[in-house]
């Protein structure tokens, strides 16, 4: 069984970690349930949520993801078979995005309540936060470190630049470190994590988790033409990947998926699985039947030759 560390924390996973932004949201606690509980059973562990999941859903506040895992985590009984994965400062209701350390602090709390547990697998920051120094904020995740709370933090969104002095801030100062990253790749957006990270978290030993591994869905296969767009509410948020490129990479990932006999999202995740610096992709799913289709690709191998397809494919400059 594959399984890989996230960074220096002492956390091996396997090389999947389920996304629950869509818990309370576009699924409601039945559904997620049923995600959870396919995800446990197909020998998986790290869950990703955070704070302000799903605050933007009609009627919601924040928390609502938090809340539904650690309601299934009470009732499954599975706390100590599962890493929990959240993240802190962005917008509950303060207006801006907040790593302070009296923020932080008061956060965690309510972030363990919800989630009905005494300790945080991995705490990361949820966005940069220029205003608060990283002494600050990594002092705050020290003493949660210290306190049992957390177990590892880590960041996400960072620059190269920005983890590179949150990371000289952690050795000046003798605090924790963020030992991942939380970056958006895919491979429709490869040049930002490529190009100006890569090479340094593999040099840093800094575990890679990185969000939207299907771009939005459209990696799926099922947005090809402007009148897909309309089938679905996150149409409008693929749009921009309509154009040649796009279906190059769509005919690539077919061409991979009846080779491996498999699907074009099993293969886009598989080749994110296969590049250099990364511990796993996450990825969300609105029931348990989509989600194990999804967990198939961490089984492909795929060759040097389908790679190099999909890389010339996805490059930028073609």
């Amino acid at each position: 069984m594959d399984t890989r560390p996230l960074g220096n924390s002492g956390i091996s996973i396997r090389p999947f970690i389920l996304g629950s932004n869509v818990f309370g949201w576009t699924i409601d606690e039945k559904k997620s349930f049923e995600v959870l509980d396919a995800f446990a059973a197909a020998g998986f562990s790290m869950i990703d949520t955070a704070d302000i999941y799903s605050r933007w859903g009609a009627g919601n506040k924040g928390g609502e993801s938090e809340t539904i895992i650690g309601k299934w985590l009470k009732q499954s009984g599975k706390r100590s078979q599962m890493v929990i994965a959240t993240k802190v400062g962005g917008d509950m209701g303060q207006g801006k995005v907040d790593l302070s350390r009296g923020y932080i602090i008061k956060a965690v709390e309510d972030s363990l309540r919800r989630l009905r547990t005494d300790v945080i697998d991995l705490y990361q920051s949820h966005f940069d936060d220029a205003g608060t120094p990283f002494e600050e904020t990594l002092s705050a995740f020290d003493t949660l470190v210290k306190q049992g709370k957390v177990r590892a933090v880590g960041a996400s969104n960072l620059t190269r630049t920005r983890l590179n002095e949150a990371l000289n801030a952690s050795e000046e100062k003798k605090l924790i470190r963020y030992e991942t990253l939380q970056p958006k790749y895919n491979l429709m957006e490869r040049q930002e994590f490529e190009k100006d990270l890569q090479s340094f978290v593999q040099e840093k030993n800094i575990g890679v988790i990185p969000y939207y591994g299907l771009a939005s869905g459209f990696l799926t296969g099922k947005y090809r033409t402007e009148a897909d767009l309309s089938k679905s509410t996150r149409g409008g948020g693929v749009q921009k990947y309509l154009n040649a490129k796009g279906l190059d990479v769509l005919s690539a990932l077919d061409e991979a998926a009846h080779q491996y006999m498999s699907t074009p999202a099993q293969v886009a995740l598989a080749w994110l699985m296969a590049q250099p610096g990364i511990t796993a992709p996450i990825a969300s799913a609105t029931s348990a039947e989509q989600l194990n289709e999804l967990l198939k690709a961490s089984d492909i191998i795929l060759s040097k030759e389908t790679i190099d397809r999909l890389n010339v494919a996805s490059e930028d400059e073609r």
